[in-house]
């Protein structure tokens, strides 16, 4: 969804309100990609603090099928976002001063998705569990140990701490 700041930025409104919504059906942040099954529409508030300034603030959730991180079932997360962002919309930083990155903005237009895109980037869990005690998979043969229990070796060494094993086998002969 694109929204048109002209009528901001020429000091005809103070102020824009609209019922924002997503555009995106997916998120991609560049390693996975996530089905986003519901998205709710939320409110986007602008307003325009200074000659070149814009004062952004909105909340809203998106659901996501993400895979749990032991079997990979894909479990509903609802990841929030807020935005309370001021931008300057003049290029004139000074040479000490980084210009900031704001991609989310193209001349008179601000990018919804791309706004909301960093926000959830950013809100994104670290770990997601289909349950507290998930088992996951069986690292020999791939059998989701939630269902059933597979035959294979549970011990598994590294193999160069294979020599540390020889020794204390024979410390237990003596």
């Amino acid at each position: 969804m694109l929204i048109d700041l002209r009528k901001l930025l020429s000091g005809t409104e103070d102020e824009l309100t609209v019922s924002a919504c997503l555009d995106m059906d997916k998120f991609d942040d560049g390693l996975n990609s996530y089905e986003i099954v519901s998205k709710e529409p939320f409110e986007l508030k602008i307003v325009k603090v200074g000659k070149s300034k814009l004062h952004i603030i909105c909340s809203g959730s998106v659901d996501m099928n993400i895979p749990c991180d032991r079997c990979l079932k894909p479990v509903l997360t609802s990841v929030s976002f807020d935005i309370d962002d001021t931008v300057e919309m003049e290029e004139n930083a000074s040479e000490d001063e980084e210009p900031e990155e704001k991609d989310y903005i193209d001349g008179y237009s601000l990018d919804v998705d791309r706004l909301v895109f960093g926000e959830l980037l950013l809100s994104m869990p670290g770990k997601v569990l289909c349950k507290d005690d998930c088992k996951g998979l069986c690292p020999v043969c791939g059998t989701d140990l939630n269902v059933t229990e597979c035959d294979c070796e549970k011990e598994s060494l590294d193999p160069r701490m294979s020599v540390f094993k020889d020794i204390l086998n024979n410390f237990k002969e003596v």
